[in-house]
């Protein structure tokens, strides 16, 4: 059996699921689908929360409009049949029905909470396997729609719950096993889960990879195939690196070094259920499905070509929150980064620094309006109405309460991170990676380092990302003809 996951960009369109559709139809055998909500989905739904939660009524209906819309013509343009697009459309105009509930209710308690934000999340899941299973059946198969929220259980930590497997095996081989075993394709939502009274919770942003995995350690199944809309894992971005090598063999521990430096193909936390049995992950292409991609095994092969990975990640803002003496502490730091955490933001990396006595946090620039007012009121900062606009400016604490704090947004910034893996040459890869920015003269804003010499991570300005990829991809040899 084999657990196939489609990720956003693979489900993002009419054209694009159908695509999905005809790789399931090709891959014979028993199987399952695990679909990510269409590219985009989750940030709108999210932004329709927090915008229910500061009393913007327009802003949270026109969200919940235009994911009808994009849903609806996606139901018109990819079914032929007459019934199931009735009745995908009888779906999507339920679901978002209960959506714009579920944000009026926001919108009466003017605050969001974890719990808040799983519940919101969820839908864009639900709208997009039951578009796919409708396809499916439209072509013969006898695909059904079904919410993990009935089959992973997990503990109460919205926002990046944790799978309490016994339970969820349990769950999988009852309601799942004879659905397969009828030769019925269960598609399943991805990201989203229940804790054992039934609350929705969510995996974690990108929880999609995770929830395929925990689904085949629960099944035994053969082996789970990741789609996306790469060759597997490269050794940089092909947008940025047109040359950028496909790595065809990593082991479990390569790629989970790999996913938490931010790997956009697969979620940090997809092996760890699969390790124990054994079970090998593919990492493939939805749009060059013929392409092998990546194969991610306990025990690679030894004649492998070893090369590291450089892994970049745009969109993002650095801020920092401290003060202008030495009155910062790490008490302040931690409730800078819980109060972040309560608010559902993300942060990607962070750095102290006791000599400037402030915390330099790098956020995505779409959660950058929503952190800054979380951090505004965590420490009574003055919220200029420059604040919420991204640009560079200070923000000093409030006068009236003197405690000194200041809020500032710093720049737009990138992260670019280099992987090297045990034996690809005798010094590691740090050295040679502060070498190649050193000499193409690449301003570094922060690093963060583990603690081998194998991987290290740069914040750099985000106008100097492209060409300090492609200058690295150069000075490391990972190119055709590599060193």
């Amino acid at each position: 059996m084999i657990v196939h996951k489609f990720g956003g960009t693979s489900v993002g369109s009419a054209e694009r699921i159908a695509g999905v559709a005809d790789i399931l139809i090709e891959n014979s055998g028993p199987k399952v689908a695990v679909v990510s909500a269409m590219s985009g989905v989750t940030d709108q739904l999210i932004a329709g929360a927090r915008a229910a939660a500061e009393g913007q009524d327009g802003t949270y209906r026109e969200i919940k409009a235009a994911l009808l819309a994009r849903h609806l013509q996606t139901a018109e343009d990819l079914l032929k049949s007459r019934t199931e697009r009735l009745e995908a459309g009888g779906m999507i105009e339920d679901r978002l029905h209960d959506l714009e509930r579920l944000y009026r209710s926001i919108a009466v308690l003017g605050e969001v909470t974890r719990r808040g934000y799983d519940a919101v999340s969820s839908f864009g899941e639900q709208l997009s396997a039951s578009l796919l299973a409708a396809v499916l059946r439209e072509r013969g198969l006898r695909a059904q729609a079904l919410s993990a929220a009935g089959l992973i259980v997990t503990d109460s930590n919205f926002g990046a719950a944790h799978p309490l497997m016994e339970a969820t095996r349990q769950r999988l081989q009852e309601r799942l096993r004879p659905l397969i075993e009828q030769d019925v394709l269960p598609v399943i939502t991805g990201y989203i889960a229940a804790n054992e009274a039934g609350v929705t919770t969510t995996l974690g942003r990108g929880g999609s990879d995770y929830s395929a995995a925990i689904i085949a350690a629960g099944l035994d199944a053969g082996e789970v195939w990741i789609w996306s809309d790469v060759d597997g894992i490269l050794t940089a971005d092909p947008n940025i690196v047109p040359g950028a090598r496909s790595l065809a063999q990593l082991s479990y521990e390569e790629a989970a070094d790999l996913a938490y430096y931010g790997a956009d193909v697969l979620h940090p936390k997809t092996i760890r259920p699969v390790v124990s049995q054994g079970i090998p992950l593919r990492l493939l292409n939805s749009f060059n499905p013929a392409y092998p991609g990546t194969l991610i095994v306990k025990n690679p092969a030894p004649d492998r070509q070893l090369l590291p990975a450089i892994i970049s990640t745009t969109g993002l803002v650095m801020v920092a929150v401290g003060s202008q003496d030495d009155r910062w502490t790490p008490q302040l730091a931690a409730r800078a980064l819980g109060s972040l955490s309560q608010a559902g933001v993300d942060v990607p990396m962070f750095s102290q620094s006791f000599s400037e006595h402030s915390l330099n946090l790098v956020l995505r620039q779409r959660d950058q309006s929503h952190a800054l007012k979380r951090l505004c009121q965590e420490f009574g900062v003055d919220l200029s109405p420059d604040c919420a606009d991204g640009d560079q400016a200070s923000y000093k604490g409030n006068g009236s309460n003197g405690n000194g704090l200041r809020l500032e947004t710093r720049e737009k910034v990138a992260t670019v991170s280099v992987v090297g893996v045990p034996g690809w040459n005798e010094t590691g890869i740090v050295s040679h990676a502060f070498a190649a920015l050193g000499k193409h003269g690449t301003r570094v804003i922060a690093v963060a380092q583990a603690a081998t010499e194998y991987s290290v991570s740069f914040c750099i300005p985000e106008d100097q990302m492209v060409d300090t990829v492609r200058s690295l991809h150069h000075e490391l040899g990972l190119g055709e003809n590599p060193r």
